[in-house]
């Protein structure tokens, strides 16, 4: 059961009082809301394409070009959101990226040519959504919560999932009652008013509330946290390791097996042999609320079993449903594969979070997690273009599909190579 006090039988950090709710909570509830409104504010690219079309008679491809710029843009401020976490704190990021969202979005309002579209959403935009990831969920998490942190990395990863499943539907509903105006501009608003509790009520460490993290009682042995370093492990050193180029590497294969190849291509690749659009839809939804369920229960799991021989199962597990794809021929086969497949999507991220703050150290979390989520972007990237290559050229998606299998594989593979927490931890001793 995870701890709401702080119970210390020493004597608390000067303004500490003992058995009181720990404002690590209030932190994670903070944390939690801004990670979902950034999710849920990417899922408007796709509410935005055909009302553009229509209005302004743009081709698809000139839409879709924002689209790709906000991503790439997403990808890379992950890391150099990770850098700034490291040095100025989540609190000033998070004020920052939701002051760009919400000036990204008034701008849209303004539309008119093209370059605004590609300016407001594709860069500025990106660069906000970007700047608040899981990257900077893994630092809160690593600075206030000594105890449970799987599971509060969970909690954040799954909040990714939860602002898909309810901002998808209300920016369509809204989009189809006053137009794509009144969605872009209730999402700003949204954005706007979060500012006001992220200010008052976000801390960076928990010493600014006189308080140590949950979990830590004082004692001696509570106080030697196996993820401090006593520095900061700059990325060129980290470049220099092996477990490093393991983490991106299997990463960089969750991006393809993930958001790269089934969420670009499993919508066309399920049309393709006759399913209806709107079907397929519902068991996207489906997926998402699985994944929620899935990425909670691998936080809790990341607490208690070896990150290494969870992330391999994982790894494992991806492959053998992706394996299967192909071989899907009805509709209740494809709600199955969600529910399998969603189950595992985000289940990756709280061991790979957990594993680069026990090799590097949590100061250094923010910054090498970064690029280890960028080469996941890079991954997905890769994935997308070249599954849309394979389907021209063969004429469906089944060697796209056998070849992320078999990169799944090797990602598991990956993922027992990682140096274990007992080795890591006789190393620093």
């Amino acid at each position: 059961m995870m701890a709401l006090y702080n119970q210390s039988p020493r004597q608390p950090v000067a303004g500490a009082a003992t058995g009181r709710f720990h404002y690590a909570w209030t932190v994670a509830v903070v944390t939690f809301a801004v990670l979902l409104i950034s999710a849920g504010v990417r899922t408007a690219a796709t509410v935005l394409i055909n009302p553009l079309e229509a209005e302004f008679g743009w081709s698809r491809a000139d839409i879709s070009l924002a689209a790709s710029v906000s991503i790439l843009w997403f990808g890379l401020g992950a890391p150099l959101s990770g850098m700034l976490v490291d040095r100025f704190g989540p609190r000033r990021i998070m004020i920052g990226a939701l002051a760009l969202i919400a000036s990204g979005l008034g701008g849209l309002l303004l539309l008119n040519t093209l370059w605004h579209l590609h300016f407001f959403w594709g860069i500025v935009v990106g660069i906000g959504t970007g700047a608040v990831t899981n990257v900077l969920g893994a630092t809160v998490a690593h600075r206030w919560f000594r105890t449970n942190r799987g599971m509060i990395l969970g909690l954040f990863s799954a909040a990714a999932a939860a602002g898909q499943l309810l901002f998808l539907p209300t920016m369509m509903g809204l989009t189809s009652a006053g137009g794509w105006r009144t969605a872009i501009g209730g999402t700003a608003l949204v954005v706007a008013v979060l500012l006001i509790p992220v200010a008052l009520f976000m801390r960076d460490r928990p010493e600014e509330k006189g308080l140590r993290p949950l979990g830590d009682d004082g004692s001696p042995e509570a106080a030697r946290d196996p993820l401090d370093r006593p520095r900061q492990i700059p990325l060129l050193e980290a470049l220099r390791t092996r477990d490093f180029w393991l983490l991106a590497s299997s990463f960089f294969i969750c991006g393809y097996t993930t958001n790269g190849l089934i969420g670009t291509h499993l919508l066309p690749h399920a049309i393709d042999h006759g399913f209806d659009g709107m079907l397929v839809a519902s068991t996207v939804s489906m997926m998402g609320i699985m994944n929620i369920v899935g990425t909670l229960a691998s936080g809790w799991l990341s607490d208690r079993v070896d990150n290494r021989w969870l992330l391999a199962m994982y790894y494992a597990f991806r492959a053998v449903a992706i394996a299967l794809l192909p071989f899907v021929m009805d509709m209740r086969g494809l709600l199955i594969f969600a529910i399998i497949y969603g189950l595992d999507w985000v289940a990756t991220v709280p061991p790979t979070i957990n594993l680069t703050a026990m090799r590097f150290g949590k100061a250094s979390v923010g910054t090498l997690f970064g690029w280890i989520f960028f080469s996941h972007m890079v991954g997905a990237a890769v994935a997308a273009y070249t599954g849309g290559v394979m389907r021209d050229m063969l004429g469906d998606y089944t060697l796209a599909f056998f070849s992320a299998a078999l990169l799944g594989f090797i990602a598991a593979a990956f993922s027992v190579g990682i140096t274990s927490a007992r080795r890591m931890q006789a190393a620093q001793s």
